[in-house]
């Protein structure tokens, strides 16, 4: 199992556990990404994102991004996709 770093948490939503996330790289529904810092370690898969509270399928490097995760992450934090 390979990781690629493709962005970096910008902020994160605590009540609705969503992170806001500047990409470096591609990210896609239904791509498992990592994140990881010197509290932080969530591996979830992304079920859906929203760029300015739009629903997008894929999104790329210099894009902001919002999407859910299944744990609390924290801002700093690196952003990895994961892959085979």
């Amino acid at each position: 199992m390979n990781e690629i770093e493709i962005g970096v948490i910008r902020h994160y939503f605590d009540k609705i556990q969503v992170a806001a996330m500047d990409l470096t790289g591609d990210l896609a529904v239904g791509d498992t990404i990592h994140i990881k810092g010197n509290k932080s370690d969530v591996t979830c898969v992304v079920e859906s994102m929203q760029i300015e509270r739009d629903k997008v399928q894929k999104a790329g490097n210099g894009e902001s991004i919002g999407t859910k995760v299944s744990g609390k992450v924290r801002e700093h934090d690196k952003v990895f996709k994961v892959t085979a």
